[in-house]
């Protein structure tokens, strides 16, 4: 039957392979550039995040415009992963796309802060099926051990999407206003649903097993009490105030009561049995602290740039430059290592250590940091990211069986979701308050009063400040982003002790040949047709 995955050939035939290579080629080219729907948001929000603060008010709750994004798309992303695996994932990925659409349609006729925080998530919702659908159909299409071929591809789609965001972020937001941040998304939707719809052709799928539906709301009500725990605790109440005791409460028995779910349910949204696999559960936690990390870097960096450097949102975008460049070459440069050797382990090693360092270095950054020093340190950071980004994902597909697919690309990207809600929520709590204690000591009750009637954030307002104020919050945002970035380099270490213990299971392919039986290898794949 075309298009479907047998599991009992061990390879793709001669005659046909370059006909395929061709169509696969022109179906990754489809999907990354519906990927990039997702990665440009998140890049051309962050230039903009300081603008939008200053119109709508509510810098308390800064980091819930990214952690409303990523909780919906944490939630969402085991059922749109299950969904593909039941019901076929052409349907699933077109759906979600126009979700995300309409989310940001949404966002950029929000009147205030709670409205576009609410409509991020509706985004959310939708990204979840947008970063699930592509890992998962390129899981399907390509083995392991040939999947390098086309992260050359994948990271060209990175390179515009990261290194273009931010300028087209900050020129947007200086010249048309922030709301173009989200409008950008529409025509581009449109085109990636066009092509998606036209070069993808996969089999419809039918199951009579339903959705996990109880899962789905175990887990999502376990993930937010304990983000809202880390974004409350300490800032909005007392750490061992009622009501966060009950958050703790219903947290950890929501994620309890999952875990005992997932063994009973018959169909269940995130299968236990995935994390047998010694390598799929470090490309796990892996995947959780690079994404805490991460989203708490590319939220912040920015906001210390335009407050403490004096760049305007198109400069800011530019700054990122070191970091974003590092981390493509890196990433390029390590799909084509893997390919040609079918070696991996060196890679998460050698990121965990650049992260550690690259963090750590951040957090000496102050108020006479020049963008010269910045600007090296983010490239360190970049090169830890660029090691680790894609190679997660490779290993965590290479180590589950075919018919776990699905749930295996959802559950990697959901613990990289995850560990962003959690990194931009404790990184938010800690930043908001060293502001609001710096701010309070240099500025006294005039410093005070602003931090709580969330002054403008951007270079242009901050300019318009009274010096004594406009120095005390520079200082304060500095004292902010060294906390955070303190914190992520703490965090990071994580990344290097667990990929010391990452076993290098020779990845499947055709070009590998047959691949040894072990808890982490599966069964060589082959895609008729395309």
């Amino acid at each position: 039957m075309a298009d479907t995955v047998e599991s009992a050939t061990t390879g793709i035939q001669p005659e046909t392979e370059g006909k395929q290579s061709k169509s696969v080629r022109v179906v990754v080219l489809a999907l990354m550039i519906a990927m990039m729907l997702a990665m440009l948001d998140n890049m051309i929000v962050g230039t903009a995040m300081p603008t939008i603060v200053g119109e709508l008010g509510g810098l308390e709750h800064l980091s819930w415009v990214v952690t409303g994004y990523t909780l919906a798309t944490a939630a969402s992303t085991p059922v749109w992963g299950k969904i593909g695996d039941m019901y076929g994932r052409k349907g699933s990925f077109l759906t979600s796309i126009v979700i995300f659409l309409i989310g940001s349609a949404l966002s950029g006729m929000a009147q205030n802060m709670g409205q576009l925080i609410g409509f991020r998530a509706v985004q959310g919702l939708g990204a979840g099926g947008l970063m699930v659908g592509v890992m998962a159909i390129i899981g399907d299409l390509v083995p392991p051990r040939e999947r390098g071929k086309y992260q050359g591809m994948m990271a060209g789609v990175m390179a515009l999407a990261m290194i273009g965001g931010p300028l087209v972020g900050g020129t947007i937001t200086d010249n048309w206003g922030w709301r173009w941040a989200f409008y950008i998304n529409l025509p581009l939707g449109v085109v990636a649903l066009a092509l998606v719809s036209a070069v993808l052709h996969l089999p419809k799928k039918r199951a009579k097993a339903g959705i996990d539906y109880l899962g789905v709301v175990l887990l999502t009500v376990g993930i937010t009490s304990i983000v809202l725990v880390t974004t409350w605790g300490g800032s909005e109440y007392a750490w061992t105030s009622a009501r966060i005791m009950e958050l703790i409460g219903i947290g950890v028995a929501s994620l309890v009561g999952f875990v005992f779910w997932q063994t009973k349910a018959a169909e269940p949204v995130l299968p236990l049995h995935i994390f047998r696999s010694r390598n799929f559960t470090l490309m796990a936690c892996i995947g959780f602290i690079t994404g805490f990390v991460m989203f708490g870097a590319t939220l912040y960096l920015p906001l210390y740039q335009q407050s403490v450097q004096g760049a305007s949102a198109t400069n800011s975008g530019l700054l990122l430059l070191p970091m974003l460049s590092a981390m493509l070459v890196t990433s390029m440069v390590a799909g084509r290592v893997t390919t040609n050797s079918g070696r991996y382990k060196v890679f998460p090693v050698i990121g965990g250590a650049l992260l550690i360092v690259g963090m750590y270095l951040l957090s000496t950054m102050d108020t006479g940091t020049t963008r010269l020093t910045s600007g090296i340190y983010m490239a360190v950071l970049g090169l830890g990211m660029g090691c680790l980004m894609q190679i997660t994902m490779l290993v965590a597909q290479n180590s589950v069986e075919m018919k776990d697919m699905g749930v295996a690309s959802s559950s990697a990207t959901l613990f990289r979701t995850l560990g962003s809600s959690f990194g931009v929520a404790i990184m938010g709590a800690l930043f908001n308050d060293r502001v609001k204690h710096v701010m309070a000591e240099r500025a006294g009750a005039a410093g005070k009063h602003m931090t709580e009637k969330s002054a403008a954030l951007d270079a242009k307002s901050l300019k318009k400040l009274p010096p004594v104020i406009r120095e005390a919050y520079q200082h304060a945002v500095s004292a902010g982003t060294h906390s955070a970035f303190l914190l992520g380099a703490g965090i990071a270490v994580l990344v290097l002790v667990a990929a010391v213990f990452v076993k290098e299971v020779p990845l499947r392919g055709a070009g590998a040949g047959p691949s040894p039986k072990s808890e982490d290898a599966a069964p060589v794949p082959m895609v008729e047709a395309v």
